[in-house]
């Protein structure tokens, strides 16, 4: 696929108002790299990710946020102490005690 064709894909896409994603102008980049920017939706604040046209072979970069990645692991960590917290004060895990340890035998 050359940048001609990828194009005229891109301008057939567009034109499609209910499309679920959005792509950008194409722009060339160093070694005769095709870059096509892709958004979800009509908001060009969610990038999808890339189109990475180079020596006529096109791959899917997708974009990735850290932030929201990271926030998921702590979330995670916070609810499985939460449980453990509650799962040890319903059922301790040391031995039950009983009797009277004040007394010296």
């Amino acid at each position: 696929m050359n940048r001609r064709e990828a194009r005229q894909v891109i301008a057939a896409l567009e034109t499609d108002p209910d499309a679920a994603r959005v792509f950008g102008e194409a722009y060339e980049v160093a070694e005769g790299t095709t870059v096509i920017p892709v958004t979800k939706g009509r908001d060009p604040v969610k990038p999808a990710g890339v189109f990475v046209v180079k020596d006529g072979e096109a791959s899917w970069v997708p974009a990735v946020d850290g932030e929201r990645i990271a926030m998921m692991g702590i979330l995670v960590g916070l609810v499985s102490a939460a449980f453990a917290g509650i799962a040890m004060v319903r059922r301790p895990p040391w031995p039950d005690l009983h009797g009277d340890i004040s007394r010296a035998h």
